[in-house]
């Protein structure tokens, strides 16, 4: 059971339809804001937003009960320009539905309001003649770092390109170099060349910057760019020292690896050794380059040295005919008292085989 107690108010009251208040298809959002509206005095002029404003309507609420208000005719707008080319918009809020038609009529009677304040006031001429604004030229002032209109920096050198590049042959981890980085990479080696420090000795500082624990490397080029980036400088060395650019030693190294050299032989990697003299290749190149070829045939035997005469032919000594005194006679060990001069075979230079001749009768 419910039970209504309404009285009549005497003052500061507005009549409203039912159909307002009772509409299906009105938010309670768009009800407020449209009995709010009817409820200002005559002649006020504020907009659906500050309505919503003062009604506590938040910006997405207001959005979606504008809508309503527009789909059902309670509200229409448009936009008009007055005097002085300002654009304004009339918005219209009826208490009955409204079509677009009826809408223009009622809006057509109210001319465009133009605020005061944006009427252009009268021209007045600048004193002296008109002049044009300079469009090209530079700022006198220098901004320094904050101009973007920074010199460009010289390139690099063919020689700190070159030893950029094969950077990822050097480890491993020094594979996925980004091509991006080449640029700035190789203007830190130039660097490193200007000072007087040879390609081997940047190598050098690189490979014992790398982690010694196989730790991998996520941002190669960041590591080489913080390697590269403070310059040591040239320990002064005699002229001809290994690892030396002129007067000056090729990096401020310690004396173990100073003395090293790399070397010239072919080598997957940069590979350093200690020289004796002046040598140029490891102990390993040198080796490869002074071990004599092996035999093709190691079972065959040449000529024995100092024999006179035509040379004898060589045959193998497991192939060769049945002796004409009966079975195959077995070729003894080299040196062994067993020789025979009626053996068929002759020994050679130690190793198992023979020349054949054959006995006299």
């Amino acid at each position: 059971m419910i039970y209504r107690h309404l009285i009549a108010p005497s003052r500061a009251f507005s009549q409203f339809s039912h159909d307002i208040i009772r509409h299906p298809r009105l938010s309670s959002d768009a009800v407020r804001l449209l009995t709010w509206q009817l409820s200002l005095p005559e002649g006020a002029r504020e907009s659906l937003s500050r309505t919503a404003d003062r009604a506590r309507i938040g910006a997405g609420a207001f959005g979606r009960a504008k809508r309503q208000l527009k789909e059902e005719g309670f509200v229409h707008e448009r936009r008009v320009q007055g005097p002085g080319g300002l654009w304004s918009t009339q918005q219209l809020v009826s208490s009955t539905p409204l079509s677009a038609a009826e809408a223009a009529k009622l809006l057509a009677r109210e001319p465009a309001a133009v605020s005061p304040q944006v009427v252009p006031g009268p021209r007045e001429p600048a004193a002296g003649a008109p002049t044009t604004p300079p469009a090209d030229g530079h700022p006198t002032q220098d901004f320094g770092e904050n101009t973007s209109h920074q010199p460009p920096e010289p390139p690099a050198s063919d020689e700190a390109l070159a030893l950029v590049a094969a950077f990822p042959a050097l480890s491993p981890a020094l594979r996925h170099i980004p091509r991006a980085m080449h640029a700035e990479l190789a203007a830190l080696t130039d660097r490193w060349l200007a000072a007087g420090h040879l390609p081997t000795a940047v190598r050098t500082h690189i490979l014992r910057g790398l982690p010694e624990d196989g730790a991998p490397v996520h941002r190669p080029g960041g590591l080489l760019r913080y390697l590269l980036r403070e310059v040591p400088p040239v320990r002064e060395n005699t002229p001809g020292t290994p690892g030396t650019r002129g007067p000056r030693a090729a990096s401020a190294t310690s004396a173990r690896l100073s003395a090293l050299r790399e070397c010239e032989g072919d080598h997957v990697q940069a590979t350093l050794f200690r020289p004796v003299g002046d040598e140029t290749r490891c102990t390993r190149c040198t080796r490869r380059t002074e071990t004599p070829p092996t035999p093709t045939e190691p079972d065959r035997l040449t000529e024995t040295p100092g024999q006179e005469g035509p040379p004898a032919p060589i045959v193998d000594a497991w192939t060769l005919p049945p002796s004409p005194f009966g079975s195959p006679p077995h070729p003894a060990a080299p040196g062994s008292p067993g020789d025979s001069p009626h053996s068929g075979w002759t020994r050679g230079a130690g190793r198992t085989a023979a020349r054949c001749t054959t006995p006299s009768n």
